[in-house]
């Protein structure tokens, strides 16, 4: 028997709902894996490639991650660590400065001594407060000292960014000497790089470099 008009036209609709409600539900189900995969993408993005499901550890892999960032000052060869003691390391605090000069850091006798000093470093050096001495370096058990001042003629930039010291005999190559100087701390925390140059005693007066102080100043 044919089927009535009405009815077809009910079926017909059904089925119109039917496919309409299939593709609503497919693209659902594709935004929905859209947005699953974008969210897993961010996950291995942000976590150093952890996606942190549980049972794996990834989670807590990625929470325990450091996120410190080593950077070497002496990456060049010819970089020349030398040692140094400060007193106090804190910003704007008084402190005795021991910018060390062992056997091994020098080849020649010193005729002149020059350290350069950065730009940025804020804080007001004189020469009157500057010597030139054999020192003790220090350890576990005894502190870095000037065990005997060497007479010197010390000069100062106007700029302050140079300090020039003229010993009144060449400085022999054997045993630790070094610079004492006292000043406060300048306003901004952070590492100064201070170089050391020495010109041998000779006919050509040129100025080698012995190594760098790596200083750093403290917050508080």
């Amino acid at each position: 028997m044919p089927t009535p008009k009405p009815l077809r036209a009910i079926r017909s609709s059904l089925s119109g709902v039917a496919r309409a409600g299939q593709a609503s539900l497919i693209r659902r189900a594709s935004g929905l894996a859209a947005a699953t995969g974008l969210a897993l993408a961010a996950a291995i993005q942000g976590g150093g490639g952890s996606l942190g499901l549980p049972g794996s550890g990834g989670a807590a892999q990625a929470q325990g991650t450091s996120g410190l960032v080593e950077f070497r000052w002496d990456n060049n060869k010819d970089y020349n660590k030398l040692y140094f003691f400060l007193t106090n390391t804190i910003r704007l605090q008084r402190s005795d400065y021991y910018l060390i000069l062992r056997p091994k850091d020098r080849r020649t006798a010193i005729l002149k001594l020059t350290i350069s000093i950065p730009d940025y470093f804020d804080a007001k050096i004189e020469a009157k407060r500057i010597q030139l001495c054999r020192m003790s370096s220090g350890g576990m058990t005894k502190r870095t000292r000037c065990e005997q001042k060497i007479p010197a003629t010390i000069e100062v930039s106007p700029n302050g960014k140079a300090i020039e010291i003229f010993p009144d005999t060449p400085v022999p190559v054997d045993g630790t000497v070094g610079v004492l100087m006292t000043l406060f701390n300048p306003f901004n925390a952070g590492m100064y790089q201070f170089n050391a140059l020495a010109q041998a005693p000779g006919e050509v007066p040129i100025s080698g470099y012995l190594g760098s102080w790596l200083i750093q100043i403290d917050p508080n």
